[in-house]
């Protein structure tokens, strides 16, 4: 026994330096350190302005701010802050403003303000516009907009648009919902793709080229600089990545996970998820339910890979603050087999049944239906569901458009 716990110690104070030296073994590696090792040849003498947060980092948690600036032969000209800003100081919906970093003295352009996408003005004397943010891999998430605008303007002004590629942290086969509609195309559905979507930044952005969804009648000269060792079944805790919090309320990539089952809903300002909690986006909960009663009754629509648990507790801030409400807490058991967006709605179906008072969209704030509209991508969701408050009467729109989209999402495949 003690020869077997000497050879375990030796075997950990052995593998100790490597585990958490800057050289470790990294399995997958993002974009800007594909970027790195190529001695930065797709921006070598170029003037460049780079779209980041603090996800955008090598896996040392270097920002790529920070590495752009000092690689040879490139010149970091401008930077440009989507929400939260360059360095993630600015809190959720808050408006950004122009402003300095003051680390490197470049120039920041606000994307989250008086202008959601680069200005001429903006772009002027550039030669390339960066991409580097790590996303959570829904479409209601405002950074692939934010990407897909500025898309938009490299192209009309003939400037090239490079991606450093990062991982979807829901895997890169999961999809689900409806395709947005024409007519509801908004900041948080400003792409025609489900809400799960299953692609990387890299990727989502070749099918917005090779599907003509930007509006402009220029090409654009689109580079993805991929990753190496990513795989499409990976969740991002398999790649043994740091996770850099893309917002305030997704503190681990579990979050995001949860992000896409109850965030719809939340958007409803009807029950607690867990934002103002310690569980942002992991429950659902108010003062007028009794827990006990709501998982009975989840428990009779049998869905797959999914429990609920009971749990009480008091907001500290936000919806519900300060008030003891009670609810579930959701533990997703099997992946592949949960529907994620699906959970919110038979919970909306259970709670309707329990507490025909407190239907989803009667008890909603009148202000707040819009957004529910525009997180979905069709004002049709809300009328097919609330009639009955059937999941059953939901399912044919919500998933009409997903064998059409898987197949033609393979085709911009980089891994």
């Amino acid at each position: 026994m003690r020869l077997r716990l000497n050879i375990l110690l030796f075997a950990i104070l052995t593998l100790a330096p490597a585990m958490w030296s800057d050289e470790a073994d990294f399995r997958v590696k993002p974009g800007v350190e594909t970027l790195r090792e190529s001695g930065f040849e797709a921006l070598r003498g170029k003037r460049i302005g780079l779209i980041t947060n603090p996800t955008g980092v090598d896996n040392s948690l270097r920002s790529t701010i920070d590495i752009l600036a000092s690689a040879p032969d490139v010149t970091l000209a401008a930077l440009f802050a989507p929400e939260h800003g360059v360095r993630g100081d600015i809190t959720a919906g808050a408006s950004v403003g122009n402003s300095v970093d003051p680390a490197t003295g470049v120039k920041v352009y606000s994307l989250y303000g008086a202008t959601k996408k680069p200005t001429p003005a903006m772009l002027d004397g550039l030669d390339a516009l960066v991409y580097d943010i790590q996303d959570n891999g829904c479409r209601s998430y405002t950074f692939i907009s934010t990407m897909a605008m500025a898309m938009e303007q490299c192209a009309r002004a003939g400037i090239e648009f490079i991606v450093l590629d990062r991982p979807n942290p829901l895997g890169g086969n999961k999809i689900e919902g409806l395709c947005t509609d024409p007519d509801d195309i908004s900041f948080v559905s400003y792409l025609p793709i489900p809400y799960i979507y299953g692609l990387t930044p890299g990727e989502l952005a070749r099918m917005i080229v090779g599907e003509k969804m930007i509006k402009s009648d220029k090409p654009l000269k689109l580079t993805v600089i991929p990753m190496q060792g990513w795989e499409r079944e990976m969740l991002f805790e398999d790649t043994a990545m740091p996770w850099v919090l893309p917002s305030p309320h997704i503190p681990t990539p579990q979050t995001a996970i949860f992000y896409p089952a109850t965030g719809i809903l939340g958007e409803l300002d009807y029950l607690s998820i867990g934002v103002g909690y310690t569980l942002p986006f992991r429950t659902f909960a108010a003062p007028w339910i009794d827990p006990v009663k709501l998982i009975a009754k989840l428990g009779e629509k049998n869905l797959p890979g999914v429990e609920f648990r009971p749990i009480h507790y008091k907001p500290y801030y936000g919806l519900r603050r300060g008030e003891n409400i009670s609810g579930v807490e959701v533990y997703i058991t099997d992946y592949e087999a949960a529907t994620l967006t699906l959970i919110q709605f038979y919970v909306m179906e259970a709670l309707a049944e329990l507490y025909p008072t407190h239907k989803a969209f009667t008890e909603a704030p009148v202000k707040r239906l819009s957004m529910f509209d525009k997180v979905t991508g069709s004002k049709k969701v809300k009328p097919v569901f609330a009639k009955n408050y059937k999941v059953a009467d939901l399912l044919p729109l919500w998933t009409r458009d997903l064998d059409n989209f898987n197949t033609i999402k393979q085709k911009y495949h980089l891994y």
